[in-house]
């Protein structure tokens, strides 16, 4: 049996980001490994200068993801013209309370136009947790980080503020599938005998068995070289349906 910490995402709007190409931010079904460590790194107060420490917490991170209410993709357009007077001033507000100016370059002169998706009135069931586990920082030490944050927590993008706390739970299971089959569905979850599941495999890892199907198995690169900013590297994620425990009962927080 492991530690596993379950975590609920339902916001109004969530942003799984995909590469970006040219003006396009794409998004994915599930969220990316480089996006999970950036959340939990946030709620524990890492900045991106301490590029060691999120290199270590992503490395040791395992997580699986269940859909229980599939939301509807979303594209919004954005466009501003950076030439406007009223735009001079150069100041910019960060989440860290803190004031940034604009570095200057072609990025910062006349009109940007951008298109952003996001998901729309989905939730999603987290479970994770940590290999080794007893090396800093700990799963309580991320259970406490999500309860009390120290900065504000965001799905994606700043703009997707989570409806509720994230965290719902810390439970012992055979395995991140198996703590997913036992988790509650939320209040709001589809009607449904199996919910779209994502989970970290082997390319060669046998296929997880009772009350779970496996529909897709491929490479992706969602581990970011956190030092020079850019994704690296590939791990397999596989895709399937899975049945939850009739003991997972609707939870209404």
């Amino acid at each position: 049996m492991m530690e596993i910490l379950l975590l609920r995402f339902d916001a109004p709007l969530m942003s799984f980001g995909a590469p970006i190409v040219d003006q396009y931010g794409f998004i994915q079904p599930y969220p990316a490994l480089s996006m999970m460590t950036g959340l939990l790194a946030n709620a524990l107060g890492y900045t991106h200068a301490e590029t060691a420490r999120l290199e270590r917490l992503q490395e040791r991170l395992r997580y699986a993801v269940r859909e229980d209410r599939r939301g509807q993709q979303l594209r919004d357009f954005q466009t501003v013209d950076l030439s406007q007077p009223f735009l001079h001033d150069e100041r910019a507000w960060t989440t860290r309370g803190t004031l940034e100016t604009r570095q200057g370059g072609t990025a910062s002169l006349g009109i940007h136009i951008r298109l952003r998706d996001y998901w729309a009135d989905a939730v999603y069931t987290v479970a994770l947790t940590l290999d080794p586990p007893d090396e800093p920082p700990t799963l309580a030490d991320l259970e406490q980080a999500l309860r009390f944050p120290a900065r504000p927590l965001f799905i994606g993008r700043k703009p997707c503020l989570p409806a509720a706390p994230l965290f719902i739970g810390r439970v012992e299971a055979a395995d991140l599938l198996d703590a997913l089959r036992r988790a509650p569905l939320d209040a709001r979850a589809d009607r449904a005998d199996f919910y779209r599941v994502w989970w970290e495999t082997g390319p060669d890892d046998p296929p997880p068995v009772e009350g779970i199907r496996e529909n897709l198995r491929r490479p992706v690169t969602d581990r970011r070289d956190w030092a020079n900013q850019i994704h690296v590297g590939s791990r397999w994620i596989a895709m399937g349906e899975l049945s939850v425990h009739p003991a997972g009962e609707r939870h209404e927080g």
